[in-house]
């Protein structure tokens, strides 16, 4: 196993976890029902019909289809006999909860005190009450009869992103998570990284949501830094004892299944990309993928949606980032959308902020021999990403395509991810990544840093703006050892806090997205509509609330704010100061 190196080896497949079947649900991931339901457009969002739960067992629910099927000519069933149908045999969805308030939820974390704005102030105290309407517990009748129903049972509580997204979702925890801990949310917060945990334990990875027919992918794979985040705030080692074991699963499930070997000046490394092979729709979004593949061959057919799930898998659904036309060229349309074709940036910086979280795990737990394991798994994705995806002359990191064997050189927040995961050798390139970013044309906006600068209609590109990408920008350009990286880090938390609280003095609430034209304005564009909530947007904002409270202002020092706070602001002072006496 190429990919393993010494103690690794031996050590992590003595503990490997068992993985179950992927999902062939004939109700909720496969068959004719769900084909027919779907593309007979019953309803606006086709996730609200694999959301259903089931009032009688599966199996009858499919015979009875079935028989309804031989009712009518070549098996197609009218639309308005399928509602019959479904309200005959579903129940809307909803019933899978039951009431919960977090019962760690307090009203005064220490967070507030930190906030000098009092508009600010107050806005982030609202944010800490949006936890109680974003709190779901699983009822046990999912866990007793789990066939009746898509969601996937969890033990704990836990926050959900909101708006449609009902169950958990991957990525998102970890900022909503960081989120919890700076609430003073403890015990919730536990609770979601136990879940995920458990979610290991059944299938060797975390899915991507807790859906039955999110199965077969994952997410960005952020648990490792949960559990960071979370024993940061308590040193409990006794839960990091039992964490680590999982971690390593989870892992490995990446290092064997979502790895490819690149050569580059003669010199192979493994990397990282998203790769799901299912050959079919994604329930939740039947109707978008099978009007898409329209025309295609078959086996064109079933490439595209093994794509478009990778594409879900990365979290950007979707992007003209993952396009690749027939000229293996980074461009092109919707249906050239080709995920396991390029090695993505973020995900190998991630990867590698993984690798040296478990080495430190390690060490808390007195085993250097697997610390220095993962010390080297660091140094070689070090030099893979260097090698592969770092350009020395425009100084920064691209997506690689693996079709041209050439760097992605457009425009994505992704390009810095490095900075944030301290993922790179030499001081220099953090400060000529600083300036590539300056010369981008990212910088450009006034509500943040676009998530392309391509306006293709996806929700993962121009004019769209997202928090977690904004969060990872700052993170690493704050860490940067420059005053020039921190006051840009400053100058556009200043944009994004002004951003969010623009929008909700004026919409009471939360966006998933925002516009990086306009104030205050939500984003747009993808499968469905903005949604409200929002969990990783609530937890972005904290943060941001958190570090740089003292200095933030809703009046609106969006530009330059960082030279104002550390260059002009003493100056004034110092002339003061001096008049005076």
């Amino acid at each position: 196993m190429f990919w393993l190196c010494g103690a690794i080896t031996s050590l992590l497949l003595s503990h490997g976890a068992a993985l179950l079947p992927p999902c062939d649900s004939e109700i909720y991931c496969t068959g004719e029902l769900l084909k027919q339901v779907q593309m007979a457009k019953l309803f606006d969002d086709n996730k609200a019909f694999v959301d259903m739960k089931l009032i009688v067992a599966p199996e009858n629910v499919s015979d009875a289809f079935i028989k309804l099927t031989q009712s009518f000519p070549n098996g197609t069933v009218p639309p308005s006999d399928l509602k019959l149908f479904v309200n005959k045999h579903f129940a809307n969805s909803g019933k899978e909860f039951e009431p919960w308030s977090p019962p760690d939820w307090h009203d005064k974390p220490k967070l507030l005190s930190k906030i000098s704005d009092p508009k600010f102030r107050s806005w982030a105290e609202a944010l800490h009450n949006l936890w109680k309407s974003l709190g779901r517990k699983i009822n046990n009748d999912v866990r007793d009869n789990p066939q009746l129903y898509s969601i996937i049972y969890c033990p704990y509580p836990g926050i959900v992103p909101g708006g449609r997204f009902t169950e958990f979702y991957y990525w998102d925890s970890y900022w909503v998570l960081n989120g919890l801990i700076l609430s003073e949310m403890i015990e919730t917060a536990r609770g979601m990284i136990q879940n995920f945990l458990h979610m290991v334990e059944r299938y060797g990875f975390v899915p991507n949501g807790g859906r039955i027919y999110y199965e077969r992918r994952s997410q960005p794979p952020f648990l490792p830094l949960m559990v960071e985040s979370y024993y940061e705030a308590t040193k409990d080692t006794e839960f990091l004892k039992k964490a680590l074991p999982l971690l390593e699963d989870e892992y490995r499930f990446w290092m064997e299944n979502r790895s490819i070997v690149v050569e580059v000046n003669n010199v192979k490394h493994v990397m990282n990309r998203y790769f799901v092979q299912v050959g079919e729709p994604r329930p939740e979004s039947y109707t978008h993928d099978a009007e898409l593949a329209e025309g295609l061959p078959a086996e064109a057919q079933e490439k595209l949606w093994t794509e478009l799930k990778a594409g879900a898998e990365s979290g950007w659904d979707f992007s003209s980032r993952w396009y690749i036309n027939n000229l293996n060229q980074n461009s092109g349309v919707f249906k050239d959308t080709k995920t396991s074709s390029i090695v993505p940036v973020e995900l190998n910086a991630l990867i590698c902020c993984n690798e040296r979280v478990l080495a430190t795990f390690h060490r808390i737990l007195g085993n250097e021999k697997m610390a220095l394991a993962y010390d080297s798994a660091v140094a070689s994705r070090l030099k893979a990403i260097e090698s592969v995806l770092w350009d020395a002359n425009k100084g920064a990191w691209f997506d690689y395509n693996l079709l041209s064997m050439t760097r992605n050189t457009a425009f994505y927040p992704t390009n810095l991810s490095p900075l944030w995961a301290r993922c790179y050798s030499q001081p220099e390139m953090g400060q000529q990544a600083l300036q590539y970013l300056r010369g981008s044309g990212g910088l450009d906006y006034p509500n943040g840093v676009p998530t392309s600068l391509n306006q293709s209609g996806q929700q993962w590109d121009m004019p769209n703006v997202w928090p977690p990408l904004q969060h990872m920008l700052i993170e690493g350009l704050s860490q940067l050892d420059s005053m020039e990286g921190k006051d840009l880090a400053f100058d556009l938390a200043q944009k994004w806090i002004q951003t969010n609280w623009l929008a909700y003095e004026k919409y009471d609430a939360m966006f998933e997205k925002y516009d990086v034209s306009g104030d205050g304005k939500p984003g747009g564009g993808g499968e469905y509509e903005v949604q409200l909530g929002f969990g990783w947007t609530n937890g972005v904002a904290l943060q941001l609330l958190d570090q740089y409270g003292d200095k933030l202002s809703s009046g609106g020092c969006v530009l330059g704010c960082g030279l104002l706070i550390g260059v002009i602001y003493p100056i004034v002072n110092c002339i003061f100061y001096y008049a005076l006496f």
